[in-house]
């Protein structure tokens, strides 16, 4: 294992968790990692939960949320690199290529519903116009003319809470470019909402925001992918808990 890979294992083992809570099963789960790249260093789009949350109060996260049936519904004629595809369908029971895409699309979902922010293309754009279904996402994307576009999301790090939380999730970290947002849904966010605000940071200084472990590592791994060139092509980290220790290995 690289020191770099080695720093961010150590980091997750370390962080402080209360693990005594009943085994449930992680659910499926996708967040999307917003970057803007127009001026010197690339920022990333934070949010911070509300102080009243039982899950996570008052923490900087990447908008994100459990994938839903509707998000399936939707994933029939959407296209995503293939490259990704592959990644999202390992290491998991009945790869199915429609479940990979569906997890994209509530990332997607779950960043409007949260922030506001549409991602996709005017549908004039596309060979071929994508069912939509019953849903204020899709309803949304419709009324503005937008069709969502997965061709430039990447798959950035994949993780799964470890046992003994009382919420567990298998996520799935998606990164796209902030010029992908071609609409936005005013008053979404304030002090009412689950998130109470959003901020486009530096990665550097994002990493000083309170946030959880897994967060901070992200965006560790968005930087060296970044550095990297940020192609579809490189293997994605996928980090887990065995026997109460973190590891990391590549999809």
């Amino acid at each position: 294992m690289s020191d770099f890979a080695e720093t961010l294992v150590r980091r997750m083992n370390e962080a402080a968790r209360d693990l005594s809570s009943p085994l449930v099963r992680p659910k499926d789960a996708a967040t999307l990692i917003l970057v803007d790249r127009t001026a010197g260093k690339p920022k990333v789009l934070l949010g911070r939960r509300h102080q009243n949350h039982k899950f996570m109060p008052g923490k900087f996260v990447f908008p994100g949320g459990r994938m839903e049936p509707i998000d399936r519904k939707m994933a029939l004629k959407a296209r995503l690199d293939p490259h990704v595809e592959d990644w999202l369908m390992r290491a998991v029971q009945r790869p199915n290529p429609r479940r990979a895409r569906a997890l994209v699309l509530a990332a997607i979902r779950e960043t409007f519903e949260e922030t506001g922010l549409l991602l996709g293309v005017p549908k004039t754009s596309l060979p071929a116009e994508p069912a939509l279904a019953a849903s204020a996402l899709w309803t949304a994307l419709a009324q503005a003319g937008i069709h969502p576009d997965l061709g430039n999301i990447h798959f950035v790090v994949r993780a799964i809470t470890p046992p003994g939380r009382s919420r567990r999730f298998d996520t799935r970290f998606f990164t796209a470019d902030a010029a992908t947002v071609t609409h936005r849904l005013e008053g979404i966010v304030g002090p009412d909402s689950e998130l109470v605000e959003l901020v486009w940071i530096p990665i550097d200084e994002a990493k000083r925001l309170d946030m959880p472990a897994i967060t901070g590592v992200a965006l560790d791994e968005l930087e060296r992918r970044v550095a990297a060139g940020l192609t579809h092509d490189l293997p994605v980290p996928f980090y887990r808990m065995r026997n109460r220790r973190f590891s990391r290995v590549l999809l």
